[in-house]
Formats: structure tokens, C-alpha cells, sequence
């Protein structure tokens, strides 16, 4: 990953956000006063998709001030993506043949070039999009106005799919804690931006032939699947009784709010029940998922699946003692692949742990809620305990509380390896090698 690059793409975001930032603060664009460090705040949580909000969207953004922000969603999700894709398969002009091959088959490409595959990426958004917008528009309509309910419908859609978790509802889902059509909606939304456009292609082109699916596209489906159900069951066990949150739901409201929490606290945001409402033991391990996140070159943020899977796998075979290299679907995992999920684990765990120490030490405010609102920030994911009404835990953070939240946002959302290599920089070539030194561990 060529470190220039990387910085190219970093400033590209830093300057999307600022500009954001600017139009927001015009008076067209919002209703009362706006701080600038709210407006960039906002922006930074539009563009990265995060969903964190210190002022109300819908209270105090105009018609304007919501367009603006649902565009910077769009370009965090579709232009991260295309920046992506044009990143590997042409900025580095000194691609070998075998690196061309490489990538073609990694990404399972049908040729090189890219302009058809980022066709096929603007096609599956815009057909997903519409259809949730139309389900969402339909659902809300009983509620609202038609146009109303359009513009929420197409609103939540792109949120949605895109994994913000922005809403132009005050309390966000919970009135909707009862409504299986729009809670499965942006469910289904949340799970294919998270699954990642590479995934989606594959599985449409290849619907009939799942054995043709690549080792990425496997680890992604049975990681979603997996990470979903060990969610509800957890969250279910913990909070089946607590009248904050499950506890005044019959039995069937438990299993679709706990299947949406599950799904909302990995990836996007939304919350159809009380955040603040949820037992200590819920927030904390809610915090391991929001790490993870969801897949590589998806609209989400964190670790992500893969990265999680093979450090995991390889764990196993250590302690096993196999003598053999970790192998998933009779594919062997190369040790560079291992090495940098290694790297990019250590790297967010220490980012988020020096992150929480900065805020604790300089909010004063209680631990648990900053650990959360920081992963939740990294991770890009949205949700947060909020600030006593209804907007997120950043709100009562002072100009540089909500500066180290914006700098996570973006962290989580170029991804921390790339994060990495920016602060780090590149090594330079050596052409020549150390001996071996035994160290006891």
C-alpha cells in the first residue's frame, strides 16, 4: 500500500469533511445556532458513516442541512469504494502482470478494468437503495404525509445501506420497536452495505454456483451469520428481564429488537430501544462487536470480520501445536496475511485504549460511557448511551473531546492499517538480513 496514496486518500476525506463542515454552517443550512466544531462534527460523522450526532438532524438541519448531510453519507459510501477499487487496480502504476492477476482474482474481477466493475457497484447501491426506500416510504406513509414519508423512506435507506445510522426521527427507531417490515428493512440494508459490494457482485454472479464463492465471500457470509445470532442470544440473556430495554416486550418483540440491536450495535447505528437503558455487562461486550465490525471494502467500519477469523483460526492452530500452516476451506492462509491482522488488531486496540485515556483524563465524565462511545466512533458505528435526551454521548465532550472523536471516525473509516502507515510512514528497503535470535515467550 503506497504510503502517498494513502495520504492522498486521508486528505481526500479530511477535505470532504471540511467543506462539509462549511456549507452546514451556512444559514440555509440549519436552524438556530450551530458551533463550527458541531458542524464539522456532523459532517466528519456523515462522511465516515458513523451516525454520532451532537446536534438534533431533524430539529436542527433545514430540507438543505438534510440533503447535504444524506449526500456526505453517499459519497462515504460509494466514494470510499470506488477510491478503493481505483487504489489497487490503477494508482500503482508499476502493477506487475501477476499483481494484476492477483488482484483480478482476489477481488473476483472479470477483467481489469475498473470502470465495469464500478458500474456494477452504482447499480447494486441504486437497486438496493430503492428498493428499501420503497418499502421504508410505504411503512412510514401511515404515519406521515406522502412526501414526508418519501423523504424519510429514501433518508433511511441510504443511511441504512450506507451502515450511518443517521434518522430523522428524535428517538431514532423506538417508535417503530413493534414494526417487524421497517425494522427487517434496514436490517437487510445494514447486513449488504456491511457485507461489502465485492461480496454482493460475487453472490449475484455466482447465486447458482455457490461453490464458486471466494474464501473472503465464505468468511464473510458465515461471520455475519454467526456474529448476528451470538448477538440476540447474548443481548436476550442479559436484558430478557430489565424494564429499560426488553423487559415490557412479549416474547416475539424480544426476538426482532434483540435480531436489530444484534445486527445495529456491529455495523450501523439505528437503535430501536433505549441505549442507556442497557445493563453495564451489555455496553461492555457490545464494545467487542462494534471492534470487529463487518467486511473488508464494505461501508462499515473496525477490525473487520476477515481480520478477526484469521487471527482466530490461527490461535487455534497454535494452540493445537500443528505443525502445519492455518488452513480455512482447504486454503492455507499466507503468514503476511496473519501478520497484518495481527498488526491491525494490536493497532485498534491501543488507539482505542489511548483514545479512552485522553478522554477520561480531560472529560471527566464516567469510563464506561466514553469506552463506548469511543469504539462506537472507530468502529463507525453510531450508537452511544446519548447525552440524557437525544443526541449521542459526544454532545456534553468540549471542542477537544469532540476533535479526538472526529479523529477515531476518521481512523475507523480509512481503516487503521492505512491510519497506521500515515503515522508510521515506510520502512526503507534493506538487502540485508539479521540473524536469528532465540527469545523465550
Amino acid at each position: 500500500m503506497g504510503h502517498k496514496y494513502v495520504k492522498s486518500i486521508f486528505l481526500g476525506y479530511a477535505f470532504i469533511i471540511l467543506i462539509g463542515g462549511l456549507i452546514l454552517s451556512l444559514p440555509i443550512c440549519h436552524i438556530g445556532k450551530l458551533d463550527f466544531i458541531d458542524a464539522i462534527f456532523t459532517s466528519a460523522s456523515a462522511t465516515c458513516v458513523t451516525g454520532l450526532i451532537v446536534t438534533s438532524t431533524s430539529e436542527n438541519f433545514t430540507l438543505l442541512g438534510e440533503m447535504i448531510i444524506l449526500l456526505l453519507i453517499q459519497i462515504g459510501g460509494i466514494g470510499y469504494m470506488s477510491l478503493v477499487i481505483i487504489f489497487f487496480l490503477f494508482i500503482r502504476n508499476n502493477l506487475s502482470l501477476d499483481e494484476k492477476r492477483a488482484i483480478k482474482l482476489s477481488l473476483d474481477l472479470p477483467d481489469l478494468h475498473v470502470g465495469s466493475f464500478v458500474k456494477k457497484i452504482f447499480l447494486v447501491v441504486l437497486v438496493i437503495e430503492c428498493i428499501g426506500a420503497l418499502i421504508l416510504t410505504f411503512q412510514f406513509s401511515a404515519h406521515y404525509d406522502f412526501l414526508d414519508a418519501l423523504w424519510y423512506g429514501i433518508f433511511h435507506s441510504v443511511s441504512a445501506f450506507n451502515n450511518a445510522g443517521f434518522s430523522l426521527f428524535t428517538n431514532n427507531l423506538m417508535s417503530y420497536q413493534d414494526d417487524t417490515i421497517a425494522l427487517i428493512t434496514l436490517s437487510s440494508l445494514v447486513i449488504c452495505g456491511g457485507l461489502g459490494y465485492f461480496v454482493l457482485i460475487e453472490i449475484y454472479e455466482n447465486r447458482k454456483f455457490s461453490k464458486r464463492f471466494t474464501i473472503h465471500t465464505r468468511i464473510m457470509i458465515y461471520g455475519t451469520i454467526i456474529l448476528i445470532l451470538f448477538g440476540m442470544v447474548l443481548f436476550l440473556s442479559i436484558e430478557w428481564v430489565n424494564p429499560k430495554t426488553f423487559g415490557g416486550l412479549n416474547f416475539y418483540e424480544k426476538i426482532l429488537n434483540a435480531f436489530f440491536l444484534s445486527i445495529n450495535f456491529r455495523t450501523s447505528g439505528f437503535n430501536s430501544i433505549d441505549i442507556a437503558g442497557l445493563k453495564d455487562s451489555s455496553l461492555f461486550f457490545s464494545t467487542l462487536f462494534m471492534m470487529i465490525g463487518s467486511g473488508q471494502g464494505s461501508t462499515a467500519g473496525g477490525m473487520k470480520i476477515t481480520t478477526v477469523a484469521i487471527l482466530a483460526i490461527t490461535v487455534i492452530y497454535i494452540l493445537k501445536e500443528s505443525n502445519q500452516q492455518p488452513s480455512i476451506f482447504q486454503r492455507t492462509i499466507e503468514q503476511k496475511i496473519i501478520n497484518k491482522a495481527l498488526a491491525i488488531i494490536i493497532c485498534s486496540s491501543f488507539l482505542v485504549l489511548f483514545a479512552v485515556l485522553i478522554l477520561v483524563e480531560t472529560q471527566k465524565l464516567p469510563f464506561l460511557k466514553i469506552l463506548f462511545e469511543v469504539v462506537s466512533a472507530f468502529g463507525t458505528v453510531g450508537v452511544s448511551t446519548g447525552n440524557g435526551d437525544i443526541l449521542s454521548f459526544s454532545q456534553q465532550f468540549d471542542t477537544f473531546g469532540k476533535s479526538i472523536i472526529i479523529l477515531l471516525m476518521l481512523a475507523g473509516r480509512l481503516g487503521v492499517f492505512a491510519f497506521g502507515i500515515i503515522l508510521v510512514g515506510k520502512a526503507k528497503t534493506k538487502h540485508f538480513k539479521y540473524p536469528i535470535g532465540r527469545i523465550i515467550i
